[in-house]
């Protein structure tokens, strides 16, 4: 049996990532897109991933109903959240998926993410197919099966970046508040323009601060239970 590989910076083992940059979306907290891994670009382990390499495996995931792991530094007991689609084009392997951010594991990635302080993702795979170019002294990977994409620090090549997160503190008006209360908080159309007729500029400041928005969430909802607004 192929031995489980991943590709991230810094290891004694041999890991295997490649990507472009992943992104913290703007209008739904914690949704992650990005490349997984780019086709054609030789990484620090000289390692290159051709189209079609994963085709087969995501074909198998679809079967089964089920996505690779969401993990964190290629850590199997640390998920921190969901991988929803995953699909080759011409790039490589995007990705979309949402952080869990109801865990703690989940809540630091993302504010890692927002931060800059980690912005990689890496594939976790099994080889299936590949061929040598002894004399480039490089690996072109042609099947493989896929295991995990993590979010990681040190990407193998530097391509695999996280482009996009999508933040709970990213309202400026009355309007995007109320669709946050909505969305997020599920109090109804009604509910949501009451509330952010009063509350907008609480809101607005509480943003900035850390869990400022999911506290005030926390009491709108308590606030709703009781008095049935």
């Amino acid at each position: 049996m192929n031995k489980l590989e991943t590709k991230s910076g810094r290891s004694g083992k041999h890991l295997a990532v490649v990507g472009r940059e992943l992104k913290l979306a703007d209008d739904k907290p914690g949704l992650v897109t990005g490349y997984g891994s780019v086709f054609g670009i030789k990484d620090s382990y000289g390692d290159i991933v051709a189209p079609g390499a994963f085709k087969a495996s995501l074909a198998d995931w679809k079967a089964k109903g089920r996505m690779p792991a969401m993990l964190w530094q290629h850590d199997s007991s640390e998920p921190v959240g969901m991988w929803t689609e995953m699909e080759e084009d011409g790039i490589g392997l995007r990705c979309s998926g949402q952080l869990l951010l109801t865990v703690d594991k989940g809540k630091e990635a993302y504010e890692h993410l927002k931060a800059g302080t980690v912005g990689g993702l890496s594939i976790g795979f099994q080889t299936v197919e590949r061929t040598w170019n002894y004399e480039e002294e490089t690996r072109t990977l042609n099947k493989v099966n896929l295991w995990e994409v993590s979010l990681v620090t040190f990407p193998a090549n530097d391509a695999a970046r996280v482009s996009g997160v999508k933040g709970v503190d990213r309202f400026s008006t009355i309007r995007e508040f109320e669709d946050f209360l909505r969305d997020e908080g599920g109090f109804s159309n009604a509910q949501a323009k009451a509330i952010a007729s009063r509350g907008f500029k609480a809101a607005s400041d509480a943003r900035d601060e850390p869990d400022g928005l999911a506290a005030v969430l926390a009491a709108l909802r308590s606030a709703n239970a009781a008095t049935n607004l």
